[in-house]
């Protein structure tokens, strides 16, 4: 069984990984094999310098790879509804606050506990920008990335011209890796539209059957992972992709370069 869906137009991309710290940076690495310098920390320049260094890093990660996206569409990031698309949200402040909660309750930070929502990164995006528009955070495990691209279709079907997109996750670290595995740090985005003549063009298609693992090389491991299938064939000029949907269902992505 599958089901067909409206296409839309990709307007603009943005893209951080440790290893390919910029959208350009990750097609080179793919199509030349030339290797970016590497980066240790996002630094989007949305968020002033004291605010970028209490943020954590599942923030810094999503700002920077939305704006770029913002950037690379030529849009105004103030005008978009945003869907914020994250596996676990930031899983080393969950350890932090489930670790100070059983050794020292009352020493718990403020500023931690805030930044642990599942809509973080959806907040800080809205303030640095100033935008009016929704915001959507959601999670779906490991088809959180194809449900945000559902969620955006829906929104463009809505009415909207355009929306953003932004996938991310993080490390998860101490017990919580056990049981939610995550490694290093990754953020994309895509600025889809409804209307645009120019842009790769998207065809969104669910059906039965497995997506394949996680393209190799760049942020292994991380829960985002799953995501990168996209940004590969948009790099590669591929006309297919496949994202997980769901237990026995994948996401088929149609793209028509040019």
């Amino acid at each position: 069984m599958s089901t067909g869906l409206p296409p839309m137009r990709i307007e603009g991309i943005g893209l951080w990984s440790a290893q390919a710290p910029s959208w350009p940076g990750y097609r080179a690495l793919l199509r030349e094999g030339t290797a970016p310098t590497p980066a240790t920390r996002p630094a989007p320049a949305l968020l002033p310098p004291n605010e970028r260094r209490r943020a954590p890093d599942t923030v810094l990660v999503a700002l920077e790879a939305a704006q770029a996206a913002c950037a690379d569409a030529g849009r105004d990031p103030s005008t978009l509804p945003s869907v914020f698309a994250s596996t676990y949200g930031d899983l080393a402040i969950t350890d932090h606050m489930c670790q100070a909660l059983a050794s020292a309750p009352l020493e718990l930070s403020p500023t931690r506990f805030h930044n642990s929502v599942h809509n973080a990164a959806a907040g800080y995006w809205t303030i640095g920008t100033g935008a009016m528009e929704p915001a959507t955070a959601l999670s779906a495990g490991s088809a959180s990335f194809a449900m945000g691209l559902l969620e955006a279709l829906a929104q463009l079907q809505a009415g909207a011209a355009a929306v953003l997109l932004v996938g991310y996750d993080g490390a998860s670290p101490g017990p919580l890796h056990e049981v939610a595995s995550s490694e290093g740090l990754l953020g994309g985005a895509l600025v889809l539209a409804r209307d645009a003549h120019a842009g790769p063009r998207l065809l969104l298609q669910l059906e039965d059957g497995e997506a394949p693992p996680a393209p190799a090389g760049v942020a292994d491991g991380n829960a985002m992972a799953p995501m990168l299938a996209l940004f590969d064939a948009l790099a590669r000029g591929a006309g297919t992709a496949l994202l997980p949907a769901g237990r026995g269902r994948r996401l088929r992505l149609e793209l028509a370069h040019g």
